[in-house]
């Protein structure tokens, strides 16, 4: 169990550490390289590369952006094979709405909870 923890930390921490890497040395905005992950992670999903990372590293690589990514192909697989062709403009949203819902419903409880400051 303490492996399964170390290697989602070291796999997690190596995805965060290439973006700031990436931040630090080049001139990309943040917003592009949080879209080149969430698009590596689709390449990488879509050929069948990621879920075997996802296998051994588990959170360390299913939570950060490259992740949400491969969520989006997996939905898309799968509404495809029970819908035909309009599973590709459904699957993505469905295979991710738990994280969306997520994402909407603590924002909305972090802004009943903090009050913000005017700059």
């Amino acid at each position: 169990m303490f492996m399964d923890y170390l290697w989602a930390f070291i796999i997690g921490g190596l995805l965060c550490a290439v973006g700031q890497t990436l931040i630090d040395y080049t001139k990309l905005t943040p917003a592009r390289i949080l879209v080149s992950y969430v698009v590596a992670g689709v390449i990488l999903g879509a050929l069948g590369w990621y879920k075997p990372l996802v296998d051994f590293a588990g959170a360390g690589a299913a939570v950060p952006l490259t992740g949400f990514g491969n969520i989006l192909v997996e939905g898309v697989k799968q509404a495809v094979d029970e819908r035909g062709f309009i599973g590709v403009l459904t699957g993505g949203l469905t295979g991710a709405a738990g994280g969306i819902t997520a994402a909407i419903l603590f924002g909305l409880l972090a802004a009943f909870i903090f009050k913000p400051k005017e700059k």
